[in-house]
């Protein structure tokens, strides 16, 4: 097809006028979208309001919408990245190629189906779209990127350059500031050398992440990242935060994950805690002191956290005793407190009866895990995402000293934990980055060093382009994590756009340890290589802080209300 004078035909590697074309294209696949969401509205709308029930009843409907929207911030913040590059004159080759099939994938996907998952494809049509609602689709710059913005060439030519620039930290620019990539550098460092040669043992052996680690994280501010500097941390941006879970969980998601514990433990007392309560905790977690763990899920509850069955019953001496079971918690054995979700309220059935608290405990060793009177544990076997391990709770009359009540009042517990989960879920966005760059990178050194047929596997274009596929959604992906960060730091609510960070990343990791799996073949089903680990790591970033279809949920709730 022809574009200003110019043939794009399938050997064509950048085309011409690309930011104009791509700018060009928003517009319309906005249009769009919100004729699907007036049409998915008509559809959950009962009696002239949104219905909680009939968005479940039309689940795919707004799920879809969900994905849909996802789409277009992420080819919005591509763009805001791309034409950001190119007014600093950075805007390279790979930058280039990047956006180019970014928005040929994703601009074919909206128009042929957006792939939820694996096994789950949402297409217009399941959105009640008709194809004149559509007909916006058919503008002159959509069907040029979509017939050749994602050629094989483009491809083959990202992944030369890939190969060409391996010592480079990120394939392509991310736009970040030199303070933060100089971030980044220093935690890619201390991933490569200290985290990557041993990560793979502590996997298989089931090991905690040995305590040397965690103590070098302290002294490198890990804990304190966010934590406001009157409060003994760095005070730095939700940005940095993402940067250093990247690299982190590049080299072993178990790793990367050791700050969220601090960050959702902090998040609770910055947002909802008295003065006393910051004072006294806050510079303890920023250093390192004490470790946290979260302790909301209980068996039977999973995300439907308002019909919790843990009760806090207040005694005479105004300290409260905790009974119940909690389940998937992360690190709970040697960690030193939890911020603990339990019923104050008896007479209540949903999220209004729940409080937050501070619970102190002893922490554990090998021995004695739960050597805290009151309180039981025993370890749940898991596949991956083993560094911390997890475990099912029991307390039976446990003590909880009544000055740790979150906030000092009772009921307030559910929305103390509704304000952590922006940065929460951005954070989980940022660890998937990293578990998808592990995926590449293993994926790549693979395909470079193993010979079939006389050549190696990454000169098979169905290899380089799985390989460039990893970093195209990637950087896709960290753009919709940035901008989350960016809303979190200019103090927006950005529940929304985190939501659609989590989402997305999880499947791109998903995707990308998958392909670097099959990539490696049968050697990738051995336990020896890492790519196996890597596939059992990425498997839970679509379960944990909220499962995919939660999110979406979440997400469609926000689209429609």
């Amino acid at each position: 097809m022809a574009h200003d004078g110019q043939d794009l035909s399938l050997g064509t590697v950048i085309m011409p006028d690309l930011l104009k074309t791509t700018g060009a294209a928003v517009g319309p696949v906005e249009t769009v979208f919100e004729a699907a969401k007036q049409r998915v509205r008509a559809l959950v709308t009962v009696d002239g309001r949104v219905s909680s029930k009939a968005i479940e009843d039309h689940q795919t409907a707004s799920h879809g919408l969900a994905w849909f929207a996802t789409y277009v911030e992420s080819l919005r913040q591509m763009q805001g990245w791309a034409e950001r590059l190119q007014a600093e004159g950075t805007f390279g080759e790979v930058e280039q190629l990047l956006h180019q099939i970014a928005f040929g994938e994703y601009l074919a996907q909206i128009m042929g189906g957006i792939q939820m998952n694996q096994g789950e494809i949402i297409r217009l049509a399941d959105l009640g779209l008709t194809p004149a609602d559509a007909q916006p689709l058919a503008d002159e710059a959509i069907v040029t990127l979509t017939l050749n913005a994602n050629s094989p060439a483009a491809r083959s030519r990202l992944v030369v350059l890939m190969q060409e620039r391996s010592a480079e930290i990120t394939v392509g620019k991310t736009g970040l500031d030199e303070e933060l990539e100089m971030i980044r550098e220093q935690f890619r460092r201390y991933a490569v050398d200290k985290v990557l040669p041993h990560a793979h043992e502590w996997h298989l052996n089931d090991e905690l992440i040995p305590m040397e680690i965690i103590e070098e994280l302290a002294e490198m501010g890990v804990f304190g990242l966010t934590i406001p500097e009157e409060h003994g941390g760095f005070g730095l941006s939700k940005a940095s935060m993402c940067v250093v879970s990247e690299e982190l969980s590049r080299g072993y998601i178990g790793v990367g994950s050791l700050g969220t514990r601090s960050e959702i433990a902090a998040e609770l007392i910055i947002a909802g805690g008295t003065d006393e309560q910051k004072a006294k905790w806050l510079p303890k977690l920023a250093s390192g002191e004490i470790l946290p763990t979260a302790v909301f899920t209980e068996p039977n509850t999973g995300s439907d956290l308002g019909s919790l069955r843990t009760r806090a019953v207040k005694d005479e001496n105004g300290d409260y005793r905790v009974t119940g079971n909690k389940t998937w918690i992360t690190h709970a054995a040697r960690t030193h407190i939890m911020t603990l979700l339990a019923r104050t309220d008896p007479s209540t059935d949903n999220y209004k009866g729940l409080s937050m608290f501070i619970a102190e405990k002893t922490p554990g060793d090998d021995a004695n895990p739960f050597p805290t009177e009151g309180m039981t544990g025993g370890e749940i076997e898991v596949l991956g995402y083993r560094g911390m391990k997890e475990y099912e709770l029991g307390f039976d009359n446990f003590k909880v000293k009544g000055e740790n009540l979150l906030g000092g009042e009772e009921g307030k517990g559910f929305k103390q934990l509704m304000e952590t989960f922006e940065s929460a879920r951005i954070q989980t966005a940022a660890r998937a980055i990293g578990v998808a760059q592990a995926a590449m990178d293993v994926g790549m050194s693979y395909a470079q060093d193993r010979k079939q047929f006389g050549k190696s596997l990454i000169d098979f274009p169905r290899v380089s382009g799985k390989l460039a596929m990893m970093a195209v959604e990637i950087m896709i992906a960290r753009q919709l994590t940035y901008y989350s960060a960016r809303e979190k730091d200019e103090g927006r609510r950005c529940d929304l756009e985190a939501g659609m960070a989590k989402l997305l990343g999880a499947r791109v990791a998903w995707a990308a340890a998958d392909n670097a799996l099959q990539i490696h073949g049968g050697n990738g089903f051995a336990l020896e290589y890492s790519v196996s680990r890597i596939l059992c790591d990425a498997r839970i970033l679509n379960i944990f802080e909220g499962a995919a279809e939660i999110q979406a949920q979440v997400i469609a709730r926000r689209l429609l209300a």
